[in-house]
């Protein structure tokens, strides 16, 4: 046998380019439903352990899917905002604990998460260094975007604009780093937090001017008396907010009307929070309340549904390509039939041929097996990461 698999392992390297074509063939059939099983599974556990982790959600009418994800795992997708009020009106009613979340804008691809200082406490979240906002214009980051971006505490992170051409004139915020999370292997991790207050900010509802009575550039300047400076159009708003200028910072309006996403509310009991829920059972409300875990199962039961087609698809593949592999051995049996006859004419057995053929297939389907087990142990490795990435 070894005689054997010599022989066919110098065969095989003669002919390179048959072998790695019938080599990645199999290896591309284990590897894919594999792989597909292994993130699948992966993504199920990670949604449905973070809505789990989630009791009530409240937000506007419409898509629930859009609320819960971009919610809960910080995704794209914008739902319609609600006013700040919606978190006072959980608060007064004694029933739950609100966390409002305003997730809208990104700084450097990842998500800014503007909420409070309650949703790291029960999140469960940790400062790996550091310290948590206590200002206007600091932010926490998440542990990837530490590591990505090369970031600690002390240094800063520029939100990015919504679109090149804001007419609105509302700048891009500098943030201070004041503290840098513990991993925690979820969507926290890719995220940069902020005081609420300075999510709006960053929005356009709250800014700071020059000391205009202090400015050397005149173009600034439309009309100075005795006692009055009157400042034209030009004058900038703030980008960054210090210790030299915070207390120039205010807020336009009524801070109960400006917007959020949604308010994760924490029900202090089961009975406050059902209570809660029947309180936006009213068909005349703004607001819906879901419960994310009902959500993400009503996801994932579509999910195993596509699971499914795909599976009978990469049967149906895997099917046609293994039929092709012995085709391409038949046809290649035709095309050895001189090799073969030589073999019987120097004194060889049918089972002698038979073994160097098995050889062969052996050591295609060995090395198939080899890639393919380092494959899915690289994908077990970073699942969490690519599930984040590709999925959440």
């Amino acid at each position: 046998m070894k005689n054997s698999l010599y022989l066919a392992y110098r065969y095989l390297s003669f002919n390179k380019i048959r072998s790695l074509v019938l080599i990645s063939c199999i290896t591309i059939i284990a590897v894919l439903p594999l792989a597909l099983e292994t993130l699948l599974n992966e993504s199920e556990r990670q949604l449905a352990l973070r809505a789990e982790e989630s009791p009530l959600l409240i937000g506007a009418k419409g898509s629930a899917l859009d609320l819960v994800m971009n919610s809960l795992y910080f995704s794209d997708e914008i739902p319609e905002t609600i006013t700040m009020a919606a978190a006072e009106q959980v608060m007064d009613s004694d029933l739950a604990m609100p966390i409002p979340l305003y997730i809208r804008f990104q700084a450097r691809n990842f998500p800014i998460v503007g909420t409070s200082l309650d949703y790291f406490d029960f999140r469960e979240l940790e400062l790996a260094q550091g310290t948590m906002f206590t200002s206007l214009g600091q932010c926490v980051i998440g542990s990837d975007v530490a590591e990505k971006l090369g970031l600690k505490e002390g240094d800063y992170i520029v939100s990015s604009p919504e679109n090149l051409f804001d007419i609105a004139g509302v700048y891009p915020l500098k943030m201070k780093i004041s503290g840098v999370l513990v991993a925690s292997s979820s969507a926290d991790d890719r995220a940069v937090f902020v005081d609420v207050m300075t999510a709006w900010v960053i929005h356009g509802l709250g800014h700071g001017h020059k000391d205009v009575t202090q400015t050397t550039d005149g173009s600034v300047i439309l009309k100075k008396d005795k006692g009055n400076v009157t400042a034209n159009a030009k004058l900038m708003q703030y980008a960054e907010i210090t210790e030299e200028n915070i207390d120039s910072f205010h807020l336009h309006g009524d801070p109960a009307t400006f917007p959020l996403t949604a308010v994760l509310a924490i029900p202090y009991d089961k009975k406050s929070s059902t209570i809660l829920q029947g309180r936006y059972l009213n068909k005349d409300t703004i607001y819906q309340i879901v419960r994310p875990k009902e959500v993400v199962d009503t996801l994932m039961a579509t999910i195993f549904k596509i699971r499914n087609v795909l599976d009978a698809v990469i049967v149906l593949v895997g099917s046609a390509t293994l039929l092709a592999l012995v085709l391409v051995f038949s046809l290649s049996l035709r095309l050895r039939e001189g090799e073969i006859d030589v073999i019987f004419k120097i004194g060889c057995s049918r089972a002698t041929t038979a073994r160097l053929l098995g050889a062969e297939i052996f050591i295609i389907i060995l090395v198939s097996g080899v890639i393919c087990l380092g494959l899915i142990s690289v994908i077990v490795q970073f699942d969490q990461e690519l599930v984040r990435s590709l999925f959440i």
